[in-house]
């Protein structure tokens, strides 16, 4: 999966590690949730388009690179809300858009019901975020939903995957960088990932 892209940094292991412990409380799950997304869009951001600008510094004019593009953080809700504060840390300047997509408990299949975004993102940079990637269910139709929006610059980003809706993410949308965390083997009987961190939206908001 060329499109695939694994961290190995050391600070987003350890803050993985401490996401999955049970004993994590919903104040620190938060915090962590930010700073984690902090790490995963640093690395979507190494594929964005820059251009050449002079700037007037104190003393004299100064050849520099600013970003091309403007940038659209999307959150799949509910739980990608919790990767929000970290994105707009790292770019303040971005837009924010929103996709409410459940997961059917018997079929397993993405339900649309939300979606609010910018008018225009044909030339933005489009980030889209989404803390666990289960089935991969969610992530195609969120991908599929930004493409007929006219985005053209999309890439996707989570904390932990499993190897199953990493797949089928990465095969439907081959063109798409797919920035991960880390990888789990598996999916259980009621599609929770194995060993993941439970239900990130439930241990975000104090709801299990």
């Amino acid at each position: 999966m060329k499109n695939v892209h694994v961290s190995k940094h050391p600070m987003v292991m350890d803050k993985i590690a401490r996401l999955r412990d049970k004993k994590t409380n919903v104040a620190d799950f938060r915090r962590l949730m930010g700073e984690l997304s902090m790490f995963l869009a640093h690395d979507a951001f190494l594929h964005a388009k820059v251009k050449s600008v002079k700037v007037r510094t104190p003393i004299a004019m100064a050849n520099c690179m600013q970003l091309a593009h403007d940038v659209v953080f999307v959150a799949i809700l509910r739980a990608g809300l919790g990767m929000v504060d970290g994105l707009m840390r790292l770019y303040p300047e971005g837009r924010l858009a929103h996709i409410g997509i459940y997961r059917d408990e018997e079929t397993l299949k993405p339900v649309k019901y939300y979606v609010r975004m910018p008018e225009n993102v044909s030339d933005s940079l489009v980030v889209i975020a989404d803390p666990m990637l289960a089935t991969g269910g969610s992530a195609v139709e969120a991908v599929e939903i930004m493409k007929s929006r006219g985005a053209r610059n999309i890439c996707f980003i989570c904390m932990i995957a499993s190897r199953e809706g990493l797949k089928r993410l990465a095969a439907a949308h081959p063109e798409m960088p797919i920035y991960v965390g880390t990888v789990d083997e598996r999916l259980n009987g009621d599609g929770y990932i194995v060993p993941g961190l439970g239900d990130a939206g439930d241990r975000m908001f104090g709801t299990n």
